[in-house]
């Protein structure tokens, strides 16, 4: 992978990172409570949504980090269970992947070879 090439994927993701940062914190969700059972239970599906999707941005907010740290440390583009080089394709569509698909895919089942294997820093970046 070319220098340029590096520092468009970290253009790439310091934008993402950027944008997440725009995110609302846990601490904007608010409590409501409902007159009713009904108004009281769509409250909590809110709340519970809400919570969601800041898990999730908390989620790519650690990966964004920990791809940034791969490009600094020169580990970028290789796969971080396997040691593969990453295709360019993946790369394109998602530049914050430490796996490969069958990686990932173990990663997702929770097998702990998976897990095990990886450098601290794909979980501590953020």
């Amino acid at each position: 992978m070319t220098q340029s090439d590096l520092a468009n994927f970290r253009d790439v993701l310091r934008t993402k990172q950027r944008e997440l940062a725009k995110m609302r914190s846990l601490e904007s969700i608010a409590i409501e409570r409902g007159a009713d059972e009904l108004e009281e239970a769509d409250y909590k599906t809110a709340r519970e949504l809400a919570i969601a999707g800041l898990n999730r941005g908390a989620t790519v907010r650690r990966s964004v980090a920990s791809a940034l740290v791969r490009i600094q440390d020169g580990y970028f583009g290789t796969y971080a269970h396997c040691g593969i080089e990453i295709s360019e394709r993946r790369l394109a569509s998602v530049p914050r992947t430490p796996f490969c698909i069958t990686g990932q895919e173990a990663s997702d089942r929770g097998e702990e070879r998976v897990l095990e294997s990886l450098d601290p820093t794909v979980f501590d970046a953020a």
